[in-house]
């Protein structure tokens, strides 16, 4: 586990080999990462369509397996899996999400962080 690595929830070197080491396209990928789980995350509603929670938890699981974060991935697949779930079992699932999500946005600012340092030397 690398300095940037805090919790592990990122495969920053599945992300820097999918991404051929372009320090440029890596952080444009993050960054439309962060801009898709705000988007897709207010789309979860246990009480909402049961479809647009699907769709929701589909989209960030294939984010979060493009960007390295296995983890997360699967907590999504979970979520998505259980689409026509009732709204508890679907706010526990969110919750878990979340908590994923959370480690690896830990990952994805410190890893950020690190390239930027790296840039000024």
């Amino acid at each position: 586990m690398a300095r940037r690595d805090i919790t592990g929830a990122v495969d920053f070197l599945y992300l820097e080999n999918y991404a051929a080491g372009d320090a440029g396209l890596i952080d444009e990928v993050l960054a439309l990462f962060d801009e898709q789980t705000a988007l897709w995350l207010r789309l979860l509603d246990p009480e909402g369509d049961p479809g647009v929670w699907r769709d929701g938890a589909h989209t960030l699981k294939g984010a979060s397996a493009g960007i390295g974060a296995v983890a997360l991935a699967v907590v999504c697949g979970e979520a998505e899996a259980g689409w026509e779930a009732i709204p508890a079992l679907k706010a526990a699932l969110l919750d878990r999400l979340r908590g994923a999500l959370d480690l690896a946005c830990a990952d994805i600012a410190a890893y950020r962080h690190e390239q930027a340092l790296k840039s000024l030397k």
